[in-house]
């Protein structure tokens, strides 16, 4: 069993970006959650990928979790984007490979955006549930139930394991709430609230700033693209329907799309099994073309 170990990074503004890293001592494999999550959703996928020989690194991205919550306030995608390349910057020389990136949601579209504006910096990227071109009444649901206590907080952790469970009414929940306590951050008035910086969804430099402008960049550039890709789609998605995923692989001329049966947009906590899997045959697949190049 390959042990968790802490692991830190500097972002574009000399932020700190608290991580883990469950080291196989191969491919480095850069874990970007989605906005209100933090890296701690990915500890079961990360395990997975270091018992397969990689270097699994878990971030928590700007403002979220461990990581500093920036005094400027900026939280766009393109601030995100910032941080992507240079998480990238700073890996390839640390382990002495270019790293390949798995980015669910906002992870995902920053590590995209970061990659069509800079260009070389990853082997190749799985999305997962994530396209620039999102159901906005899915986009609006999710704002909406991020923001319904975000100031408020909740009385307990079953408070808030409860409003989850209403939220995702087709996720069996869980026995312990061990992981959800690693989602919140308990206040000195002794209430719980979410591990993120409450200006990512206010102010001017919030994560909707320009975001119709920066995704149609990315739009624009996907052609460009000669990165291997793999989008991974939950088929009970609210943000990514079967059509635009088809739309995205055939934009991105080296990527291709799955389906995980009875996921939603949470993919990798609704079915991580499947997940994991899938996104472990990518890397096998991307190591053994390499291979034969």
């Amino acid at each position: 069993m390959i042990d968790e170990a802490a692991i830190a990074f500097r972002g574009a503004e000399d932020n700190r970006l608290a991580g883990s890293i469950w080291d196989g001592g191969g491919q480095p494999v850069i874990l970007l959650h989605g906005g209100g999550q933090t890296r701690h959703a990915w500890q079961k996928t990360a395990m997975r990928l270091a018992e397969k020989g990689m270097r699994a690194i878990t971030i928590d991205i700007r403002g979220h979790g461990d990581s500093d919550w920036v005094a400027s306030g900026n939280y766009s995608f393109a601030h995100y984007a910032e941080d992507v390349t240079a998480l990238c910057a700073a890996v390839k020389p640390r382990f002495g490979l270019t790293p390949s990136i798995v980015g669910a949601s906002l992870g995902g579209l920053a590590s995209l955006l970061a990659e069509c504006r800079t260009g070389h910096l990853m082997d190749a990227l799985v999305l997962v549930d994530i396209v620039p071109q999102m159901n906005p009444a899915g986009v609006a649901r999710i704002i909406g139930f991020m923001g319904s206590r975000m100031d408020e907080g909740f009385g307990s952790l079953d408070e808030a394991a409860d409003m989850i469970a209403a939220y995702l009414p087709n996720r069996k929940r869980p026995r312990t709430l061990e992981g959800l306590a690693k989602n919140l951050r308990l206040g000195d008035d002794g209430r719980f609230r979410w591990h993120w910086d409450p200006a990512f969804m206010r102010g001017p430099a919030s994560i909707d700033a320009d975001a119709r402008t920066l995704l149609g960049d990315v739009l624009g550039r996907l052609p460009e693209l000669d990165l291997p890709i793999l989008l991974v789609r939950g088929m009970q998605s609210e943000l990514v329907d079967a059509e635009a995923a088809r739309a995205f692989v055939g934009q991105a001329k080296n990527a291709r799309y799955v389906d995980i049966g009875g996921a939603g947009h949470m993919v990798a906590g609704d079915r991580n099994d499947v997940f994991s899997q899938a996104v472990i045959d990518f890397f096998d697949e991307q190591s053994a073309a390499a291979s034969a190049s």
